[in-house]
């Protein structure tokens, strides 16, 4: 039976589901609206532009690789403080971030969307620039992203930079410090495995965030957003359901996927592709010191790993009772 929501509702909770909505619609529909609008406009008297667009594309196509374009009035628009209170989203600071030093910020759990990791580093909707002064903070997506036209234009603005070791060098690079680059480690393999209340993590096999922190002597930051997976129920991908054959070919062939999730509707609550308002609270760890190596072996590689697991378990057990995790439930690796 169909939940629907109240007739009246606060205007304040009204523009905060408009601007989720147009957030899920901006990263789940409007890349394949693009591709459309610029063909469609080759066959129409305004070619032109596509040609000047296609030039400037061929001109600035390295930019996703080299720190991406942010903007910092559209990363502080009133907008993310709607988003932000539609769950709601906080930011937890244990330690401080030293702004003349780079960092690696490995943020957990991936989630179906990764809501939390795109509000609170690509925004300040939840004040990180307040919490952290001095640091710039980006976060890596998939490639494919960057070569839609008009959405790569867009999502930069936010600081949204190519996972590619490439473009994590470039930023871990610049001289005199200050920048912050959030790798959501488990990437679409961990999106997959998403269900409320788990806290099941892909991150044994995921070193290559290890290595360019040892090559750059990047401090290495544990992130953990609790409640992140608790957005979306998630629709089981049996072995011979044909949705994980689709989602496996998509993968094989493009590197992405799409996971079976559903959510809430606008003005119902019982199917759609609206995150469920529950709260997310995203903990910053304390800053592992990383020593210089421009050529780390595998042991120190290995050796840097274990210690950051280490670190994120301490990190999940010293907060998880506050945010209504079980005593006995810990994170588990894989």
């Amino acid at each position: 039976m169909v939940e629907f929501a109240p007739l009246f509702v606060p205007l304040e909770r009204r523009l905060q589901t408009f601007v989720v909505l147009q957030w899920i619609f901006s990263f789940m529909v409007l890349p394949p609206v693009c591709l459309v609008v610029f063909i469609g406009l080759l066959f129409t008297r305004f070619w032109f532009f596509n040609m000047l667009y296609a030039i400037w594309l061929y001109l600035d196509q390295n930019k996703p690789w080299q720190g991406s374009r942010r903007n910092e009035v559209l990363r502080s628009h009133v907008i993310w403080k709607y988003m932000k209170d539609y769950f709601p989203i906080s930011l937890v600071k244990t330690a401080e971030l030293d702004p003349s030093q780079n960092y690696v910020a490995g943020f957990h759990p991936h989630g179906v969307l990764s809501i939390g990791a795109f509000t609170n580093l690509c925004t300040e909707g939840t004040g990180f620039s307040s919490l952290f002064p001095g640091i710039s903070s980006y976060l890596t997506t998939m490639n494919i992203f960057f070569w839609v036209p008009f959405f790569r234009d867009y999502i930069m603005q936010g600081g949204l930079v190519s996972s590619d070791k490439e473009s994590i060098a470039h930023i871990l690079s610049k001289k005199g410090g200050g920048n912050l680059v959030g790798i959501t480690v488990g990437g679409i393999k961990e999106a997959l495995t998403t269900r409320p209340g788990a806290n099941k993590l892909v991150l044994r096999s995921r070193k290559g965030f290890i290595r360019l922190a040892l090559m750059h002597g990047a401090g290495l930051v544990p992130i953990f957003s609790f409640g992140d997976n608790n957005l979306y129920a998630h629709a089981k991908n049996s072995p011979g359901f044909w949705w994980k054959w689709f989602s496996d070919q998509l993968f094989e062939k493009l590197g992405l996927t799409i996971p079976l999730f559903y959510g809430r509707g606008v003005f119902q609550y019982t199917f759609g592709f609206m995150p469920y308002r529950r709260p997310i609270t995203t903990v910053v760890g304390k800053p592992i010191e990383v020593p210089k190596t421009p050529h780390p072996s595998q042991e120190e590689v290995d050796r840097l790993h274990q210690r950051y697991m280490k670190e994120l378990s301490n990190l999940f057990e010293a907060h998880k009772l506050k945010y209504n995790v079980p005593k006995d439930q810990h994170l588990e690796f894989c």
